[in-house]
């Protein structure tokens, strides 16, 4: 690499992932506008797994119902913090992807009495919390010497946010999008199945500001995983397979020419340990199943 690749760990959120600060910045702002009560109000999401784990748990300790839906693509390992932190899980039809997860929420929530869907895709507050407390993490740690951000779009609150608050500190800063080269609807092409979960909605969501995005690079399932796989054996950072997706493409940008003696950031947005069932650690999984003692 020419440049240098720094790693924003979001593994150190409370529940593991970039979503957790979503999940309380939704279900803070709903409270603060009075459209939603502690044990009254039932709510309702779509979530690809991080996003419902964020919320769960929020509403655990608030004492709101929560009603998930989710891909049954989604690993197993998100089916059951979701349900270790009550909240109500619907699977939806993997083949229609988040899309057909929105679907749903949106139709359990018209027949629910006293629902609410927060709905990630579109609310602002999915990205004013990333403006008010990710981007300036990064800057601050980076002590203002940042010149590429790096982040994968799932809502694209994150990378909104984030760029958002980087670009007002320094117009320079590029901001480049990571999606699955398999579903690269940023990049013109059509949605499609793919195995980065978190990213790669099928949809360019209303929270995604592509104003402020320099670049797109499409990164496919599969380099994604091997990605991933690599940063635990090589860095010693347990991670997921979208932090796989980011790494890669920081790796990529990190090896032009014009990128020389430039620091480069990436999100790494979850914890590896999250993906035990998945593809990610199929294999390992497998080996460690036929051990004997």
């Amino acid at each position: 690499c020419l440049a240098e690749v720094t790693a924003k760990l979001e593994i150190m959120e409370p529940c593991c992932s970039v979503k957790d600060r979503i999940g309380y910045s939704m279900i803070a702002d709903a409270e603060e506008r009075g459209v939603i009560t502690p044990g009254k109000t039932i709510l309702v999401e779509p979530t690809s797994g991080n996003t419902g784990i964020g919320l769960a748990f929020i509403a655990a300790a608030k004492g709101y119902q929560l009603t998930l839906t989710m891909p049954a693509s989604m690993s197993l390992e998100r089916r059951v913090l979701l349900r270790a932190f009550g909240a109500n899980l619907v699977l939806t039809d993997p083949a229609k992807g988040m899309k057909g997860a929105v679907e749903k929420a949106q139709e359990i929530a018209a027949e629910t009495e006293d629902s609410y869907v927060l709905q990630q895709f579109e609310n602002p507050a999915n990205p004013k919390v990333h403006y008010l407390t990710t981007g300036p993490e990064i800057w601050e740690d980076t002590a203002g010497k940042l010149d590429i951000l790096i982040a994968g779009v799932g809502t694209g609150g994150t990378i909104t946010g984030c760029g958002r608050f980087l670009k007002e500190r320094n117009p320079n800063i590029k901001i480049i999008a990571v999606e699955p080269s398999e579903s690269a609807v940023l990049s013109g092409g059509k949605p499609g199945p793919h195995k980065i979960q978190g990213i790669g909605a099928g949809f360019i969501p209303g929270n995604c500001d592509t104003s402020i995005i320099d670049e797109v690079i499409r990164i496919s399932s599969e380099d994604a995983v091997e990605m991933a796989k690599q940063l635990a054996l090589k860095e010693g950072l347990m991670v997921g397979i979208s932090s796989g997706a980011a790494a890669l493409a920081a790796i990529e940008v990190a090896k032009r020419e014009e990128n020389a003696g430039k620091m480069i950031a990436c999100i790494l947005p979850s914890f590896g340990e999250r993906y035990l069932s998945s593809v990610l650690f199929q294999s390992i999984r497998e080996e460690a199943e036929s051990m004997k003692f």
